[in-house]
C-alpha cells in the first residue's frame, strides 16, 4: 500500500502551481492541486490576462486619433464600459475551463477549498485530511494597503478589473508597474487621472532613463503625476466621490481611488510556521535553490517566496520541481536575466542589468547605446510620443549586460533580444547583425556612439 496519498499535493492552482501539477502528473505521480477559489490564479484571473485584454481596449482611442493622419475618416467613436468587462469575463470563463481540463487530462485530482498544514505531510481541507510526500505551497500574492484614515474607501487592482462604470476621475496611489499602467488604461478610456508617487520617479528599479521617459510620456498624454507626495487621509465627499488628502495639505478630488503601493506573500492561516516552514518578515517562504523550504520535502515557488514575482518564473520554477522530483532530471530555476515587461502606454520591455546596476557591479567600466526617435508612423498620425532604447555593455569583455526599450511593441522586440543577453552576444555581434528595415527594432544593432553623460548629471 502506498504511504501517502499522493506523491505531492499544490496549495494554490495559479499559473505555477497549475504548471508543476500538470508535469508532475505527466511523469506518473500522483498529484491533487488546493483551490479555494477559481482555477488560474492572479494572472489569469487578476492580473496579467483582464489586465492586458484592458490594456488592448484602451489603445483604440490612439488608433481613431491617428488614422486621420492617414487619410481616414472616423466619426466620433464611443466606448461602452460594460461591454469590455462582459467579454473580459467571457474569455476568463473559457481559460478557468481550459486551465481544469488541462489538470485533469494529466490525472491531477482537484480539491476544493481552503489547504492548511497540519504536519510536513499533511494538509486539511474542509475538515478532510491528505498526505503526500511533497508538498508545493503556490498561493501566490494578494494587494496591500497602508494604515491610514480612511483607506477603507479605496479599491485595489483586483476591483479595478470588475468595476460597474469607468470613473469619470481616478487618483492611483503608487508608481509601480501595476499602478502606471491603469494609469495608462484609465486615460486611454477617456478617464482624468493623477498618480500619487513618494518617490522622484515611477517604477522604483528600472533603469532611470526609462522612468524618467515613461513621466515625460504619461504627463504628455495628461496624466497628472504627484511626485515625492505621502496621503494622509481619505475622505468620502457630501454627495459622491472622494477627497484625498496628502501630507503637505494638498485636496484631489475623484470619483475613484485606487492603491497599488504593493504586494504580501499569501501565508497567513496556512500553518506554515506551526509546522516549522520558516518565513520571512513579510510573511514570504524561504526557499534554497531548489526551491526548498526549511522542511525538506514542502516547496514554494512564485509570489509566494517573494524573489522574482513574475508569473513565467513561477511556471519555470514548478516545472523545474517535477523534473526534480519525478523525472530523475535535477532542474533548477535561473533566475538571471529574466526578460520583463510594463504594459504602459508606451510600454516597456526590459532584460538583464540597468545601468545603475552595471555600474555597482563593474565600476566605471560600463558603456552606454542610446537611441531616442520619433517612431515613422508617428510622422504621420502627428503624434508627439518619441521611442527610448538603450544597450548597457560591459567595456573590458563587450558583452551586452542590458537591453531596455520604451516604445511601441518594446516587449515584442526585447523578448527576442532576451535569447541574446541569455547567451552572452557581445556588441560586436550585435554590430554585425543586420538591421531589419522599415523597423523600430533595427536601432538595437545600429547603435555605433557611446553616450556620455553630462558630469553634472552622472554625479547626481
Amino acid at each position: 500500500m502506498a504511504r501517502y496519498d499522493f506523491d505531492m499535493i499544490t496549495i494554490g492552482a495559479g499559473s505555477g502551481g497549475v504548471a508543476s501539477s500538470r508535469r508532475a502528473g505527466s511523469y506518473g505521480a500522483r498529484v491533487a492541486i488546493i483551490e479555494e477559489s477559481r482555477i488560474g490564479g492572479t494572472c489569469v484571473l487578476r492580473g496579467c490576462v483582464p489586465k492586458k485584454l484592458l490594456v488592448y481596449g484602451a489603445q483604440f482611442s490612439d488608433a481613431f486619433a491617428d488614422a486621420a493622419g492617414f487619410g481616414w475618416h472616423v466619426p466620433p467613436a464611443t466606448f461602452d464600459w460594460p461591454t469590455l468587462i462582459a467579454a473580459k469575463n467571457k474569455e476568463l470563463d473559457r481559460l478557468e475551463q481550459i486551465y481544469v481540463n488541462m489538470l485533469r487530462n494529466s490525472g491531477v485530482e482537484i480539491i476544493e477549498g481552503r489547504g492548511v498544514l497540519v504536519d510536513p505531510h499533511t494538509i486539511e481541507v474542509g475538515g478532510r485530511r491528505y498526505t503526500a510526500e511533497n508538498i508545493l505551497v503556490a498561493t501566490g500574492g494578494h494587494p496591500t494597503v497602508p494604515n491610514i484614515p480612511g483607506i477603507e474607501h479605496v479599491i485595489s487592482s483586483n476591483e479595478a478589473l470588475d468595476l460597474p462604470t469607468l470613473p469619470r476621475k481616478i487618483v492611483i496611489v503608487g508608481g509601480g508597474y501595476i499602478a502606471v499602467e491603469f494609469a495608462g488604461i484609465f486615460r486611454g478610456f477617456g478617464s482624468d487621472v493623477v498618480e500619487i508617487i513618494r518617490r522622484e520617479e515611477l517604477l522604483h528599479g528600472f533603469d532611470d532613463d526609462l522612468r524618467v521617459a515613461l513621466a515625460q510620456e504619461l504627463r504628455g498624454r495628461g496624466i497628472e503625476i504627484h511626485a515625492r507626495t505621502q496621503v494622509a487621509r481619505i475622505e468620502k465627499a457630501p454627495r459622491e466621490g472622494y477627497s484625498v488628502f496628502t501630507t503637505i495639505g494638498q485636496e484631489i478630488s475623484a470619483d475613484l481611488v485606487m492603491y497599488a503601493t504593493g504586494r504580501a506573500p499569501n501565508t497567513k492561516g496556512l500553518g506554515l510556521d506551526a509546522v516549522g516552514v520558516k518565513t520571512n518578515e513579510r510573511g514570504a517562504v524561504s526557499v534554497d535553490e531548489w526551491q526548498r523550504s526549511s522542511i525538506p520535502n514542502i516547496y514554494a515557488i512564485g509570489d509566494v517566496t517573494d524573489q522574482l514575482n513574475l508569473t513565467p518564473v513561477a511556471i519555470g520554477e514548478g516545472r523545474a520541481i517535477a523534473e526534480t522530483l519525478y523525472n530523475n532530471n535535477p532542474t533548477k530555476m535561473d533566475h538571471e536575466n529574466v526578460p520583463t515587461a510594463v504594459f504602459s502606454q508606451p510600454p516597456i520591455g526590459t532584460v538583464g542589468l540597468s545601468e545603475e546596476q552595471a555600474r555597482r557591479q563593474y565600476g566605471d567600466d560600463v558603456d552606454i547605446y542610446c537611441a531616442r526617435f520619433k517612431p515613422m508612423k508617428n510622422t504621420l498620425s502627428g503624434r508627439d510620443e518619441r521611442t527610448f532604447m538603450k544597450l548597457v555593455v560591459d567595456g573590458k569583455t563587450d558583452r551586452v549586460l542590458g537591453c531596455h526599450m520604451i516604445g511601441v511593441d518594446a516587449p515584442e522586440i526585447i523578448q527576442g533580444l532576451a535569447i541574446a543577453v541569455k547567451c552572452g552576444a557581445s556588441k560586436r555581434m550585435f554590430d554585425q547583425t543586420v538591421g531589419l528595415h522599415p523597423s523600430a527594432a533595427e536601432e538595437f544593432v545600429t547603435m555605433r556612439e557611446k553616450f556620455v553623460r553630462p558630469q553634472k548629471q552622472a554625479a547626481e
